[in-house]
């Protein structure tokens, strides 16, 4: 039997992040990974020939520099290149930049409102402070309020210093802000329905919710709370795609002797004793350790690794009312050429960012209505992207990859599964959406890849196909997450650990649960709650 003292399940960006610290602090570790690649979402994928495809995840910001640093992913070949801007474009043939320069961007709102130009000013500023405030608390293990445990009591007495130090006014506004919706909130700022579009999808990318359902405007600060080179809020891309992310943690982790092996499904986490004992794959081959963690979500992790006379039925309920709900799509497409946008003109370097096509929180809505019927958006929110314009090495000279994400996409097509006449016609209604405002972008198309929560959830083990293993909203956060009693990185089962997106602080490739679960479990193999070096499974 192949023994190791840690094994990770799933070799997605935070169990390889876990991993590599864990194999750093001298650990004999092993990551098993279902797929013949490694990544998860953070892949780059060659699909085709020539091109590369960031077919996940798309773009980079939200990877925590502490982590960059002390793994010294540089070294491993990881590069971020930031990228700049986008734009909104608007049915009467206009745009809406969005300019990295503040004065440049807040005169282009003057545009369309003098007052808003001025009130983005105030915008930035609150959205900044609250982003400061969630920043300090990512790489922090969250605290049990019902405990009196000594580490428990310090991390809240933290938690309530930081929010008594925003003064009772700002304190008022941070607790509305994460109770609120992303419409209701920009309507407290801007009165051009341009404007809050513009900023709204931030606030819905990911999410099974409306821009007037409450809590999404906590998902937009998600989206603002990452930087690139030491400037908050900034996005770029992986060079190499996103799968770049995932090679450097994954070169880090060999550098420090650790392993990994791909085309190896678990099937359950062995569990004897009261604690575990290692994994079993698929095949029946089995894998020893005293230590588990699982980067998996936590419906996986808990109704799908354990077995049930392992998981008290009460804990089995939490994790089956956990909410993940699909709604997301993804497009990579391989383009002849670099389409044209009559609205930008020619040269213009907004192209290079986010482009979007809805200009009113109303059409938001209606797209969500579509989600709640059972069928994808007929207008769909699209993040728009041509990294090969910023990144050559996706694509071969003179020819472009663009990636689209899309919002919404039901997980069942009117509670039919997803067939592939239906990805037909979801693909059509995106080629639509962007062929009217450009003209030549389809007959450029060489080859296109779609993604469904079918596909998403297949393919990466993302249940329901939703990118951030679980519902961002109120109830779902800090000590919330994945649910009380075991958002400390432990499992139920002695040796169990959780490192995945479905822990605090939650999604995107931030990498922040798995190098706060690897601390956990360095932690208590310091105090001998778990088996170090040297252990039997006898």
């Amino acid at each position: 039997m192949n023994k190791a003292d840690v094994i990770v399940v799933g070799a997605g960006h935070n169990g390889l992040t876990s991993a590599a610290f864990l194999a750093k602090a001298g650990l004999k570790v092993l990551v098993l990974e279902k797929n013949p690649w490694i990544g998860g979402a953070a892949v780059s994928r060659s699909l085709h020939k020539d091109w590369i495809y960031s077919n996940c995840s798309y773009v980079c910001s939200l990877l925590r520099p502490e982590i960059f640093r002390e793994l010294e992913l540089g070294k491993h070949g990881l590069h971020v290149v930031p990228y700049g801007g986008g734009v909104t474009f608007t049915r009467d043939g206009d745009i809406l930049g969005n300019y990295v320069d503040e004065e440049v961007k807040r005169r282009e709102i003057m545009r369309y409102s003098a007052r808003d130009g001025d009130a983005y000013l105030r915008y930035s500023r609150d959205v900044m402070r609250q982003c400061r405030l969630v920043r300090s608390l990512l790489m922090r293990t969250p605290p049990d309020p019902t405990s009196w445990r000594w580490r428990d009591l310090t991390e809240m007495r933290h938690i309530g210093r930081e929010f008594a130090a925003l003064g009772p006014a700002v304190l008022a506004d941070t607790i509305r802000f994460h109770t609120m919706s992303i419409a209701d909130y920009l309507n407290e700022y801007f009165e051009s329905d341009v404007v809050k579009a513009n900023l709204a999808g931030s606030g819905i990318i990911g999410t099974a919710l409306g821009v007037q359902s409450p809590g999404t405007a906590y998902v937009l600060l998600h989206h603002y709370m990452g930087d690139v080179d030491g400037q908050m809020g900034a996005w770029g891309f992986a060079r190499g795609g996103m799968g770049a992310v995932s090679q450097a943690l994954a070169s880090a982790l060999t550098s420090f002797g650790g392993t990994i092996k791909v085309d190896a499904p678990v099937a359950q986490i062995v569990v004897r004793g009261g604690r575990v004992r290692g994994v079993a794959l698929d095949n029946g081959d089995e894998y020893s350790a005293p230590v588990v963690i699982s980067g998996l979500d936590p419906k996986r992790t808990f109704l799908g690794l354990l077995a049930s006379g392992d998981l008290d039925p009460a804990i089995a309920k939490r994790a089956r009312d956990f909410k993940i709900r699909g709604s997301s799509g993804k497009l990579n497409i391989a383009l002849d050429g670099l389409p044209t946008f009559p609205a930008l003109g020619k040269n213009n370097p907004l192209a290079a960012g986010d482009m979007h096509f809805l200009d009113s929180l109303e059409r938001y809505e209606r797209a969500y209505d579509d989600w709640k019927r059972g069928m994808w958006s007929r207008d769909p929110y699209l993040d728009l992207l041509i990294p090969s314009l910023t990144d050559p090495t996706m694509a071969p000279p003179g020819k472009h990859f663009m990636s689209v994400f899309v919002q919404y996409v039901p997980v069942k097509v009117k509670g039919q599964d997803w067939t592939d006449a239906d990805r037909e016609a979801f693909k059509k209604t995106v080629f639509q959406q962007i062929s009217r405002y450009s003209p030549d972008f389809e007959s450029l198309v060489l080859h296109a890849e779609v993604r469904t929560p079918r596909e998403l959830e297949a393919e990466v083990g993302l249940t329901e196909g939703n990118i951030f293993q679980g519902e961002l909203t109120f109830d779902q956060l800090l000590f919330n997450r994945p649910f009380p009693g075991f958002a400390q990185y432990r499992g139920p089962v002695k040796g169990m650990y959780m490192c995945g997106s479905g822990t605090h602080p939650g999604g995107g490739v931030m990498a922040a649960p798995g190098a706060n679960a690897a601390r956990e479990v360095l932690l208590d193999l310091k105090r001998g709650n778990t088996v170090p070096n040297g252990w039997s499974d006898d």
